[in-house]
């Protein structure tokens, strides 16, 4: 067990690459506080991890609200004592062209990617401060390292925003023990990949290096590595995860 006895938190868990990262970190013998909008998906996960006999709590909200990122932690704390591990999954994309984007979705992108990172990370630090050590890992993308035609230009920029937080943070907490680092996965298979048209996904396909999607399996196990003590001379990296489509 990699995560025996730490205490984790993982935003944007109700589907997808956010359930896959709570799921393993459970597995590997974390206890969790979840975090998304959907309370029902996320009483499910909670029964999943309770059936592997790790204590799991459920926090509803938006992060892009700081209040709500508080109660996220003040959560943790007040059951678990501790918070060894953040995990900064939440996240919203959008696929507007610039000139067709409106000003309150850029806003909406940049406040949930970007500001919930900050409000999260800024709500769990005193914490990690205190017991001098703690592990963040944020979720990125690619798309924060190289454009993409069918991304609006708002999720982009906050990604890159995230990248830069991860090594500011890092170089900043560095004295505290605590590591920040981050993946940038590519194209994973998502609910919103089995709604392609089989002629874009051989587009998507024909880019990729390895030849296949990546799984959002594939995403939390590089978490995971993160997130133990694997990587303990690792900080302020972000680690790509798209099947050589990206390579720096």
């Amino acid at each position: 067990m990699l995560l025996e006895k730490k205490v984790a938190i993982v935003t944007g868990a109700t589907r997808g690459i956010g359930k896959s990262i709570a799921l393993t970190l459970a597995k590997q013998g974390a206890s969790l506080v979840i975090n998304g909008n959907n309370e029902d998906l996320l009483n499910e996960l909670a029964s999943e991890i309770e059936k592997l006999g790790k204590r799991c709590l459920v926090e509803v909200g938006d992060i892009s609200d700081p209040v709500i990122a508080t109660k996220i932690v003040k959560t943790a704390i007040d059951h678990f004592g501790n918070i060894d591990i953040l995990v900064n999954n939440a996240g919203i994309n959008m696929r507007t062209p610039t000139l067709e984007m409106k000003l309150d979705d850029w806003q909406k992108v940049i406040n949930v990617n970007l500001n919930g990172t900050l409000y999260c990370c800024m709500a769990v630090l005193p914490f990690m401060i205190q017991q001098k050590y703690g592990k963040i890992v944020n979720v990125s993308s690619s798309t924060a390292k190289t454009p993409h035609r069918n991304a609006s230009p708002s999720y982009g920029a906050s990604k890159a925003g995230v990248n830069y937080l991860t090594q500011h943070l890092a170089l900043e907490m560095a004295k505290h023990n605590i590591y920040v680092n981050g993946v940038c996965p590519g194209p994973i298979e998502t609910d919103m990949s089995t709604q392609w048209t089989d002629e874009y996904r051989q587009q998507v396909l024909s880019r990729i290096p390895l030849g296949k999607l990546g799984q959002s399996q594939n995403v939390a196990d590089a978490v995971l590595f993160l997130a133990s003590s694997m990587s303990d001379f690792i900080t302020g990296e972000t680690i790509n995860i798209n099947g050589g489509t990206y390579m720096n």
